[in-house]
């Protein structure tokens, strides 16, 4: 069933006070409210298609029959649900389920963060899934409706791994697919495109894990290339090493343009922080320049970027409604650029 909600709508479906609705524990006050209360909700990817705002998040589910674990095996997540908005502080609809689990071929479980984009009015949705061996590997799906229903491929992409698929068209219409998470997104048992089932998170002095880009074929079904690493570096032109782990990628690619620049962006997973790095290209590389968000309620953080109207916004999830990691809750905030184009970090909480 579709269901539309307003903030206004959870604030008067509930007697809770600010800090039922989860100030932090130093007492501070969260600057956006959850867009949606009557599911949990993470992950978003955000897009205008034909000056509406459509957010592809990850459905969170409560799966007391798996058991926490470093792997994020209770992360048991099984559809997508689409919502959609025409403006910023506008009524939130949830367009119901865009695709199941359950309708995917080649899937076994856990269907986490996605992402979309449109060509030629075909809606993609790209989703990583564990296959039947459980090694996750990254999904697309198409519609003619950016809500969905979406129909899966039968097959995953070939090529394609790990989890945290993000696509970018660029302005001379080519498209790329990025993707990469280590600890349970598994980036840790790739190297150099084969899978070892023992691959090892890296030590503290070694080279840190890098996310993965290919561009897709003009089927946007495909790789057009083999997958290579993306790199990201400091200030000096040196990769970061797996002690820099309040800087170095984990996971959660975002890629978007401002000023001709390309600015991506990712979280440092167990440091908690979104941060960014700017490139000239789509390949990169992109140079570190901060972070975008610190870290807020909950263990993980991930995000998008998008331009509405005349302004940039930032839209990032917590757990102000459950207080649990796996239980999460997607926001938004404005997001403004200094005049040296550098982003101003957004602050979640007062």
């Amino acid at each position: 069933m579709q269901r539309v909600f307003t903030i206004l709508t959870l604030v008067a479906l509930t007697s809770f006070s600010l800090t039922a609705l989860g100030q932090t524990s130093a007492g501070k006050t969260p600057v956006s409210q959850p867009l949606v209360s009557h599911m949990y909700t993470a992950d978003p990817s955000a897009h205008v298609f034909n000056g509406k705002i459509y957010i592809y998040p990850s459905h969170d589910i409560d799966a007391k029959d798996v058991k926490e674990d470093d792997e994020g095996g209770h992360f048991a997540m099984r559809d997508y649900h689409v919502l959609s908005m025409d403006k910023i502080g506008g009524p939130v609809k949830d367009n119901g389920v865009a695709l199941d689990i359950k309708d995917i071929p080649w899937a076994g479980r856990q269907l986490w963060a996605p992402d979309a984009t449109v060509k030629n009015g075909i809606y993609y949705l790209y989703f990583p899934v564990k296959d039947k061996e459980d090694i996750f590997r990254i999904g697309v799906a198409t519609s003619k409706s950016p809500t969905g229903p979406f129909k899966a491929e039968p097959e995953p992409i070939k090529g394609s791994y790990s989890i945290d698929p993000t696509v970018f068209q660029d302005s001379d219409g080519k498209a790329y697919l990025y993707f990469g998470g280590i600890w349970g997104g598994q980036l840790q048992r790739w190297d150099n495109n084969k899978y070892n089932p023992k691959g090892a998170l890296k030590q503290k002095d070694e080279v840190a894990y890098l996310p993965r880009i290919a561009r897709l074929s003009a089927d946007m079904k495909s790789f057009a290339e083999p997958v290579r690493d993306v790199q990201i570096l400091d200030k000096n032109g040196k990769p970061f090493l797996e002690k820099d782990n309040d800087k170095r990628f984990f996971e959660a690619a975002w890629l978007h343009k401002y000023k001709g620049k390309y600015y991506f962006s990712y979280s440092t997973g167990d440091t908690h922080n979104l941060c960014y790095a700017i490139g000239d290209n789509p390949y990169g590389p992109f140079t570190y320049q901060g972070v975008v968000l610190k870290p807020v309620l909950g263990w993980t953080n991930h995000h998008s970027i998008v331009q509405v109207g005349s302004k940039w916004y930032l839209f990032y999830h917590d757990t102000q409604l459950s207080g649990k990691t796996h239980l999460r809750n997607v926001k938004v905030a404005e997001l403004t650029y200094n005049p040296d184009g550098t982003i101003r970090p957004v602050e979640a909480y007062n």
